[in-house]
C-alpha cells in the first residue's frame, strides 16, 4: 500500500474500462485523482465510494481548450500535478480502403492529437512539481499491423513514438519528468464487449481472439493498472522512454 502516496493524478477515459479500474488502483495506492472524461455523469457516479480522493472533470481529449480547463482544475483544486495517465482512446476495425477520411481523422484526434496535447499541458504543470510521470496507453497494433486495423494502427503507433520524443525532450531539459507507454493485447473491457457484439457470432469471435493469447486468457484491466501503478511510483524511477508490452506473449 501507499507505492503513490501524497501524489496527485491526473486519467483521462476515466468512466470506464481501463481509465476506470486505473483511477481506483491509484486511490488505492495512496494518490489523490482527478478523473476526466467526456461522461461526466458517469464518471462520477463510478467514483462516488471514493470521496474527496477523486475530482470528476468534463475532459475532451481532442479539445486543446479542454486540456487548459482541465490543468487549470488540477492545479487549483491539489496544487500540483504529478501523474498523468492518457488512457482515452477509440477503436476501429476498418481496412485501408474502407476506411474514410472522416473515421481517420476521428480515430487520430482521440488517439493521437488528445495524447499530444496531454502531453503538451502536463509537462507545463509538472515542471512545477519538479518532475513526474506520463504514462501513455497504447496498444499492441501500436507494435504490429493488423489487415482491418489502418486508422488504429497508425494511431497507437504514433503514440509510441511521441512518447519517446516527449521522453528525451524532458530528459535533456531536465524536467525530472519521465514518460512510458503501454502496450495491451485485448482486454476484457466495455469497448471490447461493443465490438464482440458487432461480430456474426460473439462467443466464437471472443474464442479466436482468446487462442491468440499464449497464456491463454484475454487481458483484464488489472494487468494493466498494475503496470500503469508501477510506472506511476517511484519504482520506475529509471524508466522512461519505453514501451511495456502486456499481451500474455502474443506478440513474441
Amino acid at each position: 500500500m501507499g507505492r503513490v502516496e501524497g501524489k496527485v493524478a491526473l486519467v483521462t477515459g476515466a468512466a470506464s474500462g481501463l481509465g476506470a479500474a486505473t483511477v481506483a488502483l491509484l486511490v488505492a495506492e495512496g494518490a489523490r485523482v482527478v478523473a476526466g472524461d467526456l461522461e461526466v455523469e458517469k464518471s462520477l457516479s463510478a467514483f462516488q465510494g471514493l470521496g474527496d480522493k477523486v475530482f470528476s472533470i468534463r475532459l475532451d481529449v481532442t479539445s486543446e481548450s479542454d486540456w487548459i480547463d482541465a490543468i487549470e482544475k488540477v492545479l487549483n483544486h491539489y496544487g500540483r500535478l504529478d501523474i498523468l495517465v492518457n488512457s482515452a482512446g477509440i477503436l476501429l476495425m476498418k481496412d485501408v480502403e474502407a476506411t474514410s477520411l472522416e473515421d481517420w481523422r476521428r480515430v487520430s484526434a482521440v488517439n493521437l492529437d488528445g495524447t499530444f496535447l496531454g502531453c503538451k499541458y502536463g509537462i507545463g504543470a509538472m515542471k512545477e512539481a519538479g518532475g513526474g510521470s506520463i504514462i501513455n496507453l497504447s496498444s499492441v497494433s501500436g507494435l504490429v499491423g493488423g489487415h482491418n486495423l489502418a486508422a488504429y494502427n497508425a494511431s497507437k503507433g504514433g503514440v509510441r513514438l511521441l512518447t519517446k520524443s516527449v521522453a528525451l525532450h524532458c530528459a535533456r531539459k531536465g524536467y525530472g519528468i519521465r514518460c512510458n507507454s503501454v502496450h495491451p493485447t485485448f482486454v476484457e473491457t466495455p469497448m471490447l464487449d461493443a465490438l464482440l457484439e458487432t461480430a456474426e457470432d460473439p462467443a466464437a469471435a471472443r474464442a479466436s481472439l482468446t487462442r491468440q493469447v499464449p497464456l491463454g486468457r484475454l487481458g483484464r484491466s488489472e494487468d494493466v493498472g498494475k503496470m500503469i501503478l508501477y510506472l506511476a511510483s517511484d519504482e520506475s524511477a529509471f524508466v522512461t522512454g519505453s514501451e511495456m508490452v502486456i499481451d500474455g506473449g502474443a506478440t513474441a
